[in-house]
């Protein structure tokens, strides 16, 4: 049975994976774009340039019905914020713009809004077991705040309304194109930069581009998924010296991975005013993903090494 799914971000990291997997399976795919040009072949493209979805609804074409609607669109984290609000202008996009979309969507008949959240709506650390959909959410940042108020939000709209709301919440994503600090780590092993992540044990939930659109997709398409939160990842977790080595070895690069102890590490955060940073490098950030597997019987299709092998790929390709 084939869908038609709207899908904001389209032109993204995550957007044109969950493109092509839309694609292969034969469904009808309208991407809403800022930028002319941008998504991926055989994607029809809505060019909508307004801050965070204003006017939406007036400027939905006529003839535009889907079944399904795929919100990435977000504000993300900044490398260098200058907004003296941060929570408000993260709430601007993050919850305002998406509830216009969800609205303008159902008037226009779709029956169900999957809604990239993210860990971050939850926690920026575990201890302890992996994270479960059922923990008591304590976000941590202005992002992670603005996030879980959408996910409230939407669940509220989606009672009042009908829609039928599905929340995704990936932890860190990578893949070709990946950007931030996963490009920043390849950069410096690629170059064999000594790193000192020799002695980190602590574990931390990834997910694969790929294995991520796949399970979004399931969300748009499957019955089962309505109403439902799922924590997504490779179902596999590696400690970040497991991660710097592996992709070592698929950038043919040397492991220049040095055994700092943990503590002069969180002291050298302190001491430089980069603890958060150091906090992500050290911390663990396990999520279980048990329940999207329990409830739509649906498992990565890729593997861990697949994913770093397609990364690397890319990297060694383009740098």
């Amino acid at each position: 049975m084939t869908h038609s799914v709207l899908l904001t971000g389209a032109n993204g990291f995550v957007g044109k994976a969950v493109s092509r997997a839309l694609l292969q399976r034969g469904d009808r795919v309208v991407g809403v774009v800022r930028h002319a040009q941008t998504v991926a072949d055989g994607v029809r493209e809505w060019l909508l340039d307004a801050d965070d979805f204003q006017g939406i609804e007036q400027r939905w074409p006529v003839a535009l019905r889907c079944d399904a609607v795929i919100h990435l669109a977000s504000r993300v984290h900044m490398m260098h914020e200058t907004a003296t609000d941060l929570l408000a202008e993260y709430r601007a996009t993050n919850v305002e713009g998406t509830l216009r979309v969800a609205a303008a969507a159902r008037r226009a008949g779709a029956r169900r809004f999957v809604f990239a959240s993210s860990i971050k709506a939850v926690a920026q650390s575990s201890v302890g077991p992996p994270i479960k959909e059922t923990d008591e959410p304590a976000p941590s940042d202005a992002y992670g705040i603005s996030k879980l108020e959408a996910e409230r939000a939407l669940l509220d709209y989606g009672r009042e309304s009908g829609l039928e709301i599905v929340i995704v919440r990936p932890p860190l994503v990578y893949g070709p194109g990946v950007r931030a600090n996963f490009l920043q780590l390849m950069n410096a092993i690629a170059k064999g930069v000594p790193l000192p992540l020799g002695a980190i044990a602590a574990r931390r939930s990834l997910v694969f581009v790929d294995n991520l659109a796949d399970a979004l997709v399931h969300c748009a398409t499957d019955p089962r998924a309505a109403g439902q939160t799922f924590h997504v990842t490779d179902g596999r977790d590696l400690s970040v010296s497991e991660l710097a080595r592996a992709l070592a070895v698929q950038l043919h690069a040397p492991q220049r991975l040095m055994p700092v102890p943990v503590g002069v590490l969180r002291l050298a955060g302190r001491l430089t005013g980069k603890t958060a940073q150091v906090d992500r490098l050290v911390g663990e950030l396990r999520l279980d993903s048990s329940h999207i597997c329990e409830c739509l019987g649906w498992y990565p299709p890729h593997t861990v090494e697949h994913g770093l092998l397609e990364t690397a790929a890319w990297y060694r390709a383009t740098h």
